[in-house]
């Protein structure tokens, strides 16, 4: 069962702006927003729910008249409401209804210095947003920026800092904007791939400099280890990392008219899961196929980079957004990605290489300190110049098993079993690789039989199919092969050792 903890809420598409950079292209409130009463009712249904806290947004959320009535419901309801603005029209009155209301974190919208911020959005608007923040200085809700991060703004952060900062901004949310919405039509501001390294350096230097809380969209990442302390340190959570897309699995989106969808972002009306008016909240979350795109996405269902990443598993190529806007499929790879920009510079260089011997003591290097993406790659251009190379296609078996992509593994060991029947180590290979795909009643079948053609100088079969056995709940068959083995053969003691040592038996 999947919990819910947060969610964004569209409370309005009408907009007091027309951004260059707005994915939503809003402008007037759109025919079909909820009224009051269902606003109110949807607050219930939400708290009923169990989020921890709410955004609201649109639009403009202070286009509406009840946004305050909106937020006081949801705070009674036992959900915590935060609010995103523009502060276009943002006074003390506002800044007290929003305290009287119990917003917690109110963010502003801040898109550059004023001259940049100006050209996005609409003259005068940078102004208002800095009397925005004054005006909440003397209340006891929370202070946020968030900057859509394009080719005009990028070299503006640091003095966008230093002026935050100075307004007593807490925290400073960076994302980038993506080619959907107005932004389709203005794409020179779109940034290329490459910036995304350029925004995890300076969030990286910046968080250690501190002076404000600087948080990272989820369409900005993944596993650069800059990003990494960037996430713990802000979090205050140790090993706090990307995770994958949590649409529908720990977040969601209400539209203005109370449709569910796992991501606001996501303008995708196939993806839209039911609507308030139609079925409670509550059944919309938990139907059996409910946001079955993501909850069910499994790594091999990605293609490129994101396919044979070995975060992909955990990973399920970052912002889902980012993919279907940019690639316009959710199943495509994340070009915007820090780990995949590095693996590709690698592949170019790799790709240089002409000498097939060189290629091939780079695998090995790679393969002996447990470098399995770079060695999954020097493996395959080796492999396309020698695909005889039986020791090769072995290690790269071994290599897309260590990198769980399985497919690939089990496809290198039926090949090698297709020539050669009785190859132990493809055997257990096979065994191995079929087991974690489920298949674990044929996998053990593999690795058993592995065991029968194996000797004393190869004696992983034995110790596999044990950790097999115990992973499928087989524990006490799993020791009696342990027994047999260390009986006969004196060259499995390190084995046993090993095995004991993993089951916490001393």
């Amino acid at each position: 069962m999947y919990k819910p903890i947060t969610a964004v809420w569209e409370i309005t598409m009408g907009c007091n702006m027309q951004c260059k950079h707005c994915g939503s292209s809003c402008s007037s409130a759109l025919i079909g927003e909820l009224t009051t009463e269902e606003a109110l009712g949807l607050c219930k249904e939400i708290g009923e729910l169990g989020l921890k806290w709410i955004t609201l947004s649109g639009g403009e959320p202070t286009i509406r008249k009840d946004w305050h009535q909106i937020a006081k419901a949801l705070n009674e309801n036992g959900v915590i409401p935060n609010m995103i603005t523009n502060g276009w029209l943002f006074s003390e009155k506002e800044a007290q209804k929003a305290e009287a209301a119990g917003i917690n974190t109110l963010a502003i919208s801040i898109d550059g210095l004023q001259e940049t911020h100006d050209y996005m959005r609409r003259e005068g608007s940078f102004e208002c947003s800095m009397n925005a923040f004054e005006c909440l200085r003397n209340t006891s809700v929370h202070t946020a920026a968030i900057t859509t991060i394009h080719n005009k703004n990028i070299n503006e952060l640091k003095q966008i800092k230093n002026i935050l900062i100075d307004k007593g901004v807490e925290r400073w949310q960076l994302q980038i904007g993506l080619p959907m919405g107005n932004m389709a039509h203005h794409q020179d501001l779109v940034t290329p791939p490459e910036i995304i390294n350029d925004i995890i350096n300076f969030a990286y230097e910046e968080t250690q400099k501190g002076g404000i809380i600087i948080d990272l969209a989820d369409c900005i990442g993944y596993f650069n280890a800059k990003e990494i302390e960037v996430r713990e340190k802000n979090s205050g959570q140790e090993g706090y990392g990307w995770d994958g897309c949590g649409a529908g699995k720990h977040n969601f989106g209400i539209l203005h008219n109370g449709d569910i969808i796992g991501c606001v972002s996501i303008r995708d009306n196939e993806l839209v899961e039911g609507n308030i008016r139609e079925e409670p909240l509550k059944s919309i979350w938990e139907k059996a196929d409910a946001f079955s795109w993501n909850r069910q996405l499994v790594k091999e269902q990605l293609k490129g980079n994101c396919q044979k990443c070995k975060y992909g598993s955990i990973c399920k190529g970052g912002c889902t957004n980012s993919r279907l806007v940019h690639k316009g499929s959710i199943y495509e790879e994340n070009k915007y990605c820090s780990y995949s920009l590095v693996m590709d510079q690698a592949q170019e260089t790799f790709s240089r290489v002409i000498d097939t011997g060189e290629l091939l003591l780079k695998s090995m290097k790679f393969l002996q300190y447990k470098q399995y993406q770079l060695a999954e790659m020097t493996l395959s251009l080796y492999l396309e110049h020698e695909p005889f190379d039986l020791e090769a296609y072995k290690n790269y078996g071994f290599v897309a098993f260590m990198l769980a992509n399985y497919e690939e593994a089990k496809k290198c060991n039926e090949s090698i079993l297709k020539n050669n029947p009785l190859d132990v180590y493809a055997l257990k290979g096979l065994g191995l690789t079929l087991a974690k795909m489920g298949q674990v009643e044929e996998g053990i079948a593999y690795l058993k039989r592995a065991i029968e053609h194996t000797d004393h100088t190869f004696l992983d079969p034995y110790y596999d199919l044990a950790i097999t056995l115990v992973e499928d709940n087989q524990l006490e068959e799993a020791q009696a092969l342990i027994y047999e083995a260390t009986l006969k053969y004196k060259e499995f003691k390190p084995y046993e050792e090993l095995f004991n040592k993993r089951l916490g038996i001393s």
